[in-house]
């Protein structure tokens, strides 16, 4: 029998809300400014879309229905748990799109020619929204899948990746309009939404390494590793003013996780010593996987 776990419950609780969250502004950025002004860009939403501008067939169809073919091809390789976030995310941006659709239509809301900003506007959305569900271990499937996939044995950020696997789905809509300025759109789309994705993805990643210098490092080691869930080391130094042994706490943790610390060391020992820097990047267990030949 599986045991209830609360922490592991909220935790899938906040991914999904999350991944929500992105979903919409994605949807947003598509059905507001990237539709009503015939623009596209790379992976499945932007086939789907070339395929809306051909024939007029709405874009959640045509996106669900490749998207039904793709996972069946990256459930072996991703896993359960992503695939499964993964398909939730497929559904539910599949009926995102049709709610925004049929909310806001074709109302060029910006008025009309205003094709830049709708291209800067709607790719930061999108790109918001990719990032958003990244972050909480979701995709919105499609290259997004190739791209985590790559991503899970090499060290290719998701935004370099969408890149390369795109520019022929944009380049190839010049053949529904016959009109260059559409392609060099779709391109500046598709550098913003990378630009916007790997800004958030890799602020959410960034990590930092504290040096805790107090009286009561055993409690505040504890209470680390218990409510932060990250790992300390205890090393043994010298204070040369006060020539007395000391006890210094290194740990290593997510920058999202900074305040916390700060706020348990204060509890535990206000007068306690704190140092606090950024790190390049850290490998190992908890956090960045090694991904070199």
């Amino acid at each position: 029998m599986v045991k209830f776990n609360k922490t592991d419950f909220l935790r899938e609780l906040k991914d999904y809300f999350f991944i929500n969250l992105g979903l919409i502004s994605y949807a947003v950025g598509w059905a507001a400014f990237l539709l009503p002004y015939q623009i596209t860009t790379g992976g499945v939403t932007g086939i789907s879309a070339i395929i809306y501008y051909a024939t007029g067939v709405q874009i959640e169809i045509s996106y669900f229905i490749i998207n039904a073919i793709l996972m069946t091809f990256a459930i072996r390789i991703l896993g359960p748990k992503f695939s499964i976030k993964t398909t939730y995310a497929i559904f539910a941006l599949t009926f995102f799109l049709w709610l925004f659709q049929l909310m806001i239509g074709n109302k060029l809301l910006l008025g009309p020619g205003q094709d830049f900003m709708a291209c800067v506007i709607g790719a930061t959305m999108c790109g918001i929204g990719l990032g958003i569900v990244f972050v909480n271990n979701g995709s919105t499937g499609g290259t997004d899948i190739i791209a985590a996939i790559v991503n899970k044995y090499k060290d290719v950020t998701f935004g370099r990746m969408i890149l390369y696997c795109d520019v022929v789905i944009i380049c190839s809509c010049y053949f529904i309009f016959d009109d260059w300025r559409r392609v060099l759109f779709g391109l500046s789309t598709l550098v913003v939404i990378s630009y916007v994705l790997d800004l958030i993805v890799n602020s959410a990643r960034q990590s930092v390494q504290f040096f805790i210098f107090s009286k009561h490092y055993e409690k505040i080691a504890e209470r680390i590793v218990q409510d932060q869930h990250r790992g300390v080391t205890i090393l043994d130094g010298t204070g040369w003013y006060t020539k007395e042994r000391v006890k210094v706490l290194f740990v290593l943790a997510k920058k999202s996780q900074s305040i916390e610390i700060f706020r348990l060391v204060k509890d535990i020992d206000p007068d306690a010593f704190v140092s606090q820097s950024s790190v390049i990047g850290v490998y190992g267990e908890g956090f960045e996987k090694i991904k070199v030949k």
